[in-house]
């Protein structure tokens, strides 16, 4: 589970030193990147540049306030490679974003 490299001490903080806080956040956020994953696939069978930087940036912003720092980082390699219009770098990362998906259902 290194692929994540998850801060758990500050996601713990985040959710005020609550673990079942913890664990219902992290269950939302499953839920979100999964359809958030969905649509970066389709921007990308679409080539649809928008649509993959802005669902990168949802999942961006949420790995990065749950400490999963190896989802943020690449979330965010994704996000500039769409909005500089990088489609076949950001479809090269994708494979590597399912990885780290099936990591994260196992939280």
């Amino acid at each position: 589970m290194d692929g994540l490299n998850w801060d758990k001490e500050f996601a713990l903080e985040q959710a005020a030193d609550d673990a079942d806080l913890l664990q219902e956040l992290l269950e939302i956020f499953k839920d979100s990147y999964g359809n958030d994953l969905a649509l970066i696939k389709s921007g990308v069978e679409e080539g649809n540049a928008s649509a993959i930087s802005g669902a990168a940036h949802s999942i961006k912003g949420a790995a990065a306030s749950l400490g999963i720092h190896g989802i943020r980082d690449l979330a965010l390699s994704i996000e500039a490679d769409a909005r500089n219009d990088s489609l076949a770098v950001a479809k090269e990362n994708i494979a590597q974003l399912e990885h780290l998906y099936e990591e994260l259902k196992q939280l």
